[in-house]
């Protein structure tokens, strides 16, 4: 007895079954009928592939349950798979047999426009779809990436507690807590933290959900967000730029490596990615100023850049690039002087045209 081999959709769509009967247990995320075919499109968490039962190819039992299922209704397939161009993704699964597992009830998001806050208050459901996939895979395969570039590297992650007594971006965007009675704070910062593990590993990183009590609502302000800080001994000022650098490129290359198919669900122009290579623009503060001033910014030395500023310096560029060399005065005290200019620090932050 030839035993039939569990597949996923994503291996199937990477070619690696063609010809070979399979089974994919899944959910039905849509279907259509013409006549005496029922076209499935069935989605098992890697992707979604057509399965197409035809009347005359199956038993009745078959053919009435494929008719029977309903959006998001979870099943078995089991079938033979099939290059065809016509199909999404070029591969198809001829059905032989499938089973129900459950039937779903009525699905309330349909393919009309909702609002964003229907789709929150359904958020189990939304997350089934396929831009919300996309952006969970992606999302995953970044995080992967980011832990994979610093282990490799001799990081030690370190995990910082999310309840605090400290504050590191100011005492308006802290999030209180009471704490068996004593005050306490949501993370805004796994820094003092990872500092102090450096002695420990020399190499060091965490990476965490992180809180601030922003008011404003806009992309750049959020409430809850997951950073990386790392940190390193003995480790000079270009060698930090370097290291973030690579880690940036590292990142995109891995994504657009592994997550095409996300990518072109999301409909992203890749040209822009394909060009983050190192080594990125480096210009100082100094510069930034006088090329926004020209450009007929009004601001002066020692003033901070907002996003109008940032956004227009990133979009001079076609890849990210560095400002370093802020002013001490608008600067932390911990940050170190430059020994060739005291007025400024050695510090960097990295612009890119999104985000």
């Amino acid at each position: 007895m030839v035993s039939v081999m569990l597949a996923s959709v994503e291996q199937i769509l990477e070619g690696k079954f063609t010809g070979k009967e399979v089974e994919v247990r899944g959910w039905l995320f849509n279907k259509r009928s013409s006549g005496g075919v029922q076209f499935l499109i069935v989605r098992d968490g890697t992707g979604w592939i057509q399965c197409t039962v035809h009347k005359d190819e199956v038993s009745e039992k078959t053919f009435e349950d494929a008719d029977r299922l309903t959006q998001e209704s979870s099943l078995k397939v089991k079938g033979i798979v099939k290059e065809d161009k016509r199909a999404p993704g070029g591969y198809e699964i001829r059905v032989k047999d499938l089973e129900i597992v459950q039937l779903a009830e009525k699905y309330p998001i349909a393919k009309k426009e909702h609002g964003v806050g229907f789709l929150m208050s359904h958020r189990h459901l939304w997350i089934r779809t396929p831009r919300q996939f996309a952006i969970l895979r992606i999302r995953a395969e970044v995080v992967k990436a980011c832990r994979d570039f610093l282990d490799e590297r001799g990081f030690v992650l370190t995990d910082s507690p999310i309840f605090t007594p400290s504050a590191c971006e100011g005492t308006t965007t802290l999030f209180e807590v009471p704490y068996f009675g004593r005050k306490v704070y949501l993370t805004q910062s796994g820094q003092l933290y990872v500092e102090a593990t450096i002695a420990t590993f020399g190499k060091t990183y965490c990476f965490g959900p992180t809180f601030r009590a922003e008011k404003s609502k806009t992309p750049r302000h959020l409430t809850e967000f997951w950073m990386l800080e790392a940190e390193m001994a003995f480790t000079g000022f270009e060698d930090n730029l370097k290291l973030q650098e690579d880690l940036v490129t590292y990142i995109v290359k891995r994504v657009l490596e592994k997550r095409k198919r996300e990518l072109e669900i999301l409909e992203r122009d890749v040209t822009p990615l394909k060009k983050v290579e190192p080594p990125f623009e480096r210009i100082s503060y100094t510069e930034a100023i006088e090329m926004l001033q020209k450009a007929g910014y009004r601001i002066e030395w020692g003033d901070d850049l907002g996003a109008p500023h940032e956004r227009f310096i990133s979009l001079k560029f076609e890849k990210p690039v560095f400002i370093h060399r802020y002013p001490a005065e608008a600067k932390a005290f911990y940050m170190q002087p430059d020994p060739k200019d005291p007025k400024v620090v050695l510090c960097a932050d990295l612009l890119a045209p999104e985000g």
